[in-house]
């Protein structure tokens, strides 16, 4: 039977039933041995007063075979199990059982000859009282029981006492009488705290094993989604944000104890051509394969993940960790070379791996990835299927990022650090329908520095306040010049990293830089770079604030970095801008197209815009048109521009467009 069909109440009283019947059976054994005690007790002052007499024999027999009577029934009872699937039928056969008793011992006074009850024989009927208040007593958790062998005997001694129709007998009647009656009430009030003991443990059963439940339900749903969080979803391997807390958390254990942490990158040659020719199916086959064949060579030494695409990384920490991940590495090249199975193919995956250590490369998880990040292109530039580690000798890239970042603060002071706009634009009226602020640098010594080099220097030097609000700044100044050339409602994109956001309030910046011009917040987006994200929680409280007040918010480089679907919708992200690696080549790669489509389906789904970066090609723009895209950016719309660059640029488009209608 479905317990939950049966009403909370109806449980209870059958689970109080249940215990009045175990508690009533769990006594029977001493309450039968007491009962035929003091009945042999009665029955030898019977006879030490009357002498033998054969009444008493057979009262006593009586006694006795009505205690084996009620031992034999309490033994079939629990024998067939009656007490837990039948305790009312158990309480019936028991109280009967008393009942039997009671009369029996009501009985008496009649097998005594010439019975007073108050005189000779008191001691007789003080027995008979005591045996009835023992029975209530130790029948408080079922009244009825109690009270079946009780009143009989009681009755018999209230109705001797009347019979001998002295005013002193009648006064002990109404005694005994009295004391029954406040047995009885007792004895009532007794159940019903027993019944109410009962209840309150059920109840306490009850929401225990409903917390346990709730319990084990939360444990299960989290350790659900530690897997989801942690785990690559096609090779079972660690992913890129449990390997950065993991990098993290070993280079600060190692730092403290002066230990070593070896940073091992892996790069799968010829990846993207069997993605390509092959599928993707083939292609997680592959990153499956691989994963298996790192798992089986590098063991419970080290963490392995799976940073994306087709990048793999071994963490080793700990004594001689240097020489055990290149030990690893060494193995993991010979293993390279036969063939791996996947998809129904074969083929031999050539590995170039990058190897780093803390403290002798780097002193940060950012250093210790970095340098082991040349060290793989060192590799992937030497002909590939080779170990290289990073070499502190080599000092061309730290120098040029010690005079980048030597040189950084007073080229922002000074504006040399410009921003410049690129254009984004609508496939389908060709209109344009935003613009990307980009930072950009001529160093008089170094000639263009990269953006990214640009941002890591400034960051490294606690400048990204200086750096953000100097392209807030711009891209404000821009803003309010659009209304004079009728672009009043597009977007201008600023790139924050959400690194920031724990270095500085990068929410009370922009609100100051927007209101100091005049800007609605409307116009202005703020792009979170999905690469860098180590740390939503840290940003949140600043993003929501940026929501709040009308700032539209964006993900930058969607689908190489390790967002979740919970992260895009807990932050209300407005736009999602499809990295430019989907783009490239998209109207000759079915399976750029067919990722493409995904995130643009994945994008109407949650309602967000989708912008596609890096679209080089009438034809390449053509393809993201019919597969639902409605705006991208690239060099085949515009490169990015100094901002009077920029108004020359629209300006000739109005021109063209004004000459366009003028012919039409």
């Amino acid at each position: 039977m479905n317990q939950q069909a049966i009403p909370p109440t109806a449980q209870f009283l059958a689970a109080t039933k249940r215990a009045q019947a175990a508690h009533i059976v769990s006594g029977l054994g001493s309450t039968l041995f007491f009962n035929i005690t003091i009945s042999l007790s009665a029955a030898l002052i019977v006879f030490l007063g009357y002498g033998f007499s054969q009444h008493i024999v057979l009262w006593l027999a009586a006694i006795i075979l009505s205690a084996g009577y009620r031992a034999m029934t309490a033994r079939r009872l629990a024998r067939f199990n009656y007490i837990e699937t039948d305790p009312d039928y158990a309480l019936r056969f028991m109280s009967f059982g008393a009942l039997l008793s009671g009369l029996i011992w009501a009985s008496l006074p009649f097998c005594v000859p010439d019975f007073s009850a108050a005189g000779k024989d008191a001691t007789i009927s003080l027995i008979m009282v005591g045996i009835s208040a023992g029975s209530m007593i130790r029948g408080i958790g079922y009244s009825q029981l109690s009270m079946a062998f009780a009143v009989p005997i009681l009755l018999s001694i209230v109705v001797w006492l009347i019979y001998v129709g002295e005013s002193s007998s009648a006064i002990m009647a109404v005694d005994v009488l009295g004391l029954m009656i406040v047995m009885v009430q007792s004895n009532l009030s007794a159940e019903r705290v027993f019944i109410s003991n009962e209840i309150a443990k059920l109840d306490a059963t009850n929401l225990a094993q409903s917390l346990e439940i709730a319990n084990e339900d939360i444990q299960q749903k989290n350790r659900r989604l530690e897997v989801l969080a942690n785990r690559d979803t096609i090779t079972g391997l660690a992913n890129r944000m449990h390997f950065n807390g993991r990098l993290l958390g070993d280079i600060a254990r190692e730092k403290t104890i002066g230990g070593e942490v070896a940073l091992l990158l892996i790069d799968l040659d010829r990846f993207k051509q069997i993605n390509d020719t092959l599928g993707h199916s083939a292609g997680d086959a592959l990153l499956k394969a691989v994963g298996e064949r790192l798992s089986n060579t590098v063991g419970e030494d080290g963490l392995i993940a799976r940073l994306g695409g087709d990048e793999f990384a071994i963490l080793v920490s700990g004594p001689n960790a240097r020489w055990r991940c290149r030990d690893h590495a060494e193995a993991l090249l010979q293993e390279s070379l036969a063939p791996i199975a996947f998809g129904g193919s074969q083929s031999v995956i050539a590995l170039s791996m990058g190897l780093s250590t803390f403290p002798a490369h780097a002193s940060t998880a950012e250093e210790l990835l970095a340098s082991a990040d040349m060290a793989l292109y060192d590799a992937k530039g030497k002909g590939r299927r080779q170990i290289r580690e990073f070499d502190p000798g080599l000092k061309a890239l730290a120098d040029r990022q010690s005079l980048i970042e030597q040189d950084i603060e007073a080229a922002i002071r000074n504006g040399e650090v410009e921003t410049w706009f690129q254009p984004q634009i609508d496939l389908q009226t060709g209109a344009i329908a935003g613009f990307e602020a980009l930072v950009r640098w001529h160093h008089p010594r170094l000639g263009f520095v990269s953006p990214p080099e640009i941002v890591a220097a400034a960051q490294s030097l606690h400048l990204a306040e200086s750096l953000t609000a100097h392209v807030a700044s711009s891209v404000c100044r821009l803003l309010a010049r659009l209304p004079d050339l009728d672009l009043s409602e597009v977007t201008v994109a600023l790139n924050v990293s959400p690194r920031e956001f724990a270095l500085y309030s990068v929410a009370d910046m922009l609100e100051q830089i927007s209101a100091q011009h005049g800007i609605n917040p409307a116009r202005l987006e703020i792009e979170i770079t999905e690469e860098a994200i180590l740390d939503a929680d840290g940003a949140g409280e600043q993003l929501k604030r940026l929501e709040n007040a009308g700032y539209k918010l964006a993900v930058d480089d969607f689908g190489v970095g390790h967002s979740s679907l919970a992260y895009l919708i807990s932050l209300k992200v407005d736009r999602l801008k499809i990295d430019r690696s989907f783009a490239k080549g998209v109207a000759e790669s079915r399976a750029n197209q067919d990722l493409i489509a995904a995130l643009v389906g994945l994008g109407h789904a949650l309602r967000l815009d989708i912008v596609v970066e890096g679209v080089e090609t009438a034809e390449d723009a053509a393809v993201l048109e019919m597969l639902g895209c409605r705006m991208a950016q690239g060099y085949h719309f515009a490169r990015p521009m100094p901002v009077e660059s920029l108004i020359a640029w629209i300006a000739r488009r109005a021109e063209k467009k004004d000459a366009r209608r003028a012919v039409a």
